[in-house]
């Protein structure tokens, strides 16, 4: 960490305890917000993310009716006011906060927000622990996303069940209060699974007609993992072999694929665990010799490293979050 960034540390620790030093710290992060990327390249990696064909083409869609109104209204005719709040519902891996850094970018290239930037928070970012803090981290997370979009990752777990004294309802209304008050200055996406996101809109009579569209990301194929993996791979430079390839279907292909897979989580577990695989293996086989080893073997990946990571990922791919593992069962 260079001296810089160091400093940036200490004061943004500082900041929890000094309001006005979090305001000065957000101010600033706006004047170094770089410009937003054309168009074309936020849409080129939009579309170079595997799968997700439905999601590109509602997300693709949106873009062009914007982009529609925004001429409208620039020749004087009437502009459909639309809210353009969003729930992405989808199980985890499933490329949620990836393609919502693409749209808050989408969205700063055609001029509806000024920075297009992406603020990632979760219940820990929106709620206090003591009376009258909640509306206060609220606030600040608002603050930190205006003219970006707020990514607020699990937002389930703001209405949690029967439980009087928990302070994410306060946060709700709080989110509520400043999704009409900057109504033209942010957009939120609250994302989580299909199921408990449910629970969340039902929560507050005012959610669902904030959130006027929901986006359905599906888990990955088998073949679509696959190519996920092949990637991962390539840009460490490693190369899978036709028999880690076979061996990377039926892991994927037995892996049980319930609200808790996770996609493209699972498929990094499986590649990462495959690295160590192939260090003991390359080690073992060439009895210490690791000088003599060759390019091309230290780039391979074969069927051994790839099987025998299968157990530990099984178990590494399940949710961490003791909050979700006693509200879900």
């Amino acid at each position: 960490m260079n001296p810089l960034e160091r400093i940036n540390q200490r004061l943004r620790a500082l900041s929890k305890a000094q309001p006005w030093l979090a305001d000065s710290l957000e101010r600033f992060d706006g004047l170094r917000t770089p410009p937003p990327r054309p168009l074309a390249e936020v849409q080129a990696d939009l579309d170079s993310l595997v799968g997700l064909d439905t999601v590109k083409q509602q997300l693709n869609s949106l873009v062009a009716f914007l982009q529609i109104q925004g001429r409208r209204q620039a020749h004087g005719l009437t502009e459909v006011a639309t809210g353009q709040h969003l729930v992405f519902l989808g199980n985890p891996g499933t490329g949620k906060t990836t393609v919502a850094r693409l749209l808050a970018e989408a969205y700063g290239s055609i001029g509806l927000l000024r920075r297009g930037h992406l603020v990632e928070v979760d219940r820990a970012g929106l709620v206090g622990q003591f009376i009258g803090t909640t509306a206060i981290k609220t606030d600040r997370a608002v603050r930190r996303s205006l003219d970006g979009m707020l990514f607020v990752d699990e937002a389930y777990a703001l209405a949690p069940v029967e439980n009087e004294r928990d302070f994410g309802p306060e946060a709700i209304e709080t989110l509520l209060k400043r999704m009409e008050d900057f109504r033209h200055r942010f957009v939120v996406v609250a994302a989580g699974y299909p199921r408990l996101m449910e629970r969340f809109l039902a929560s507050n009579p005012g959610l669902r007609s904030r959130f006027q569209r929901e986006i359905i990301f599906p888990d990955y194929t088998t073949d679509e993992l696959i190519r996920i993996t092949r990637r991962f791979a390539a840009e460490n430079e490693y190369v899978l072999d036709d028999s880690a390839q076979d061996a990377l279907a039926e892991v994927f292909n037995g892996a049980r694929r319930d609200e808790a897979f996770g996609n493209a989580r699972f498929a990094r577990n499986v590649f990462e665990l495959a690295l160590n695989s192939q260090a003991l293996r390359l080690a073992q086989d060439s009895g210490g010799n690791l000088e003599g080893l060759t390019a091309t073997e230290l780039v391979r990946l074969t069927a051994r490293d790839i099987v025998t990571t299968t157990p530990v990922v099984e178990d590494s791919s399940r949710p961490r979050s003791g909050w979700f593992r006693r509200r879900t069962g």
